[in-house]
């Protein structure tokens, strides 16, 4: 577990809202549940696979961790922990973007830095 990065799956054209104000507030899906949803880097493919299959324009956005002041580590149904933010992001801590295209068979490419969680494909 990485504690010091954690990341964000967004709409490209969330993110250049986001990038014109300077903060983020969530999505339409963040806002309801009250927080911003990230993912730890080895829960992006599985978040992209259940809440993203086949979707295009998607950025991933590589967040520090520790300059989150309202950054809560929570249960999921699942019995996985993962990061929630209480507040809106100060875009000022996303280290990193990256796009997030699909490959022929539809699944989301993932980053070199993220390359080692790939789903294999099944052939």
């Amino acid at each position: 577990m990485n504690l010091e990065f954690v990341f964000k799956i967004i709409e490209k054209e969330e993110w250049q809202n986001a990038k014109q104000t300077g903060t983020y507030n969530g999505s339409d899906n963040d806002k309801k549940d009250g927080y911003i949803h990230f993912s730890e880097e080895d829960q992006v493919p599985e978040t992209l696979k259940k809440y993203y299959p086949n979707k295009e324009n998607l950025i991933l956005l590589k967040v520090n961790a520790f300059k989150l002041e309202h950054l809560l580590w929570e249960q999921a149904s699942n019995g996985d922990m993962y990061p929630h933010l209480y507040s809106p992001l100060d875009i000022k801590n996303v280290v990193d973007e990256f796009e997030l295209p699909l490959d022929n068979d539809g699944i989301h490419e993932l980053p070199e830095i993220l390359k080692k969680y790939q789903f294999s494909r099944p052939r």
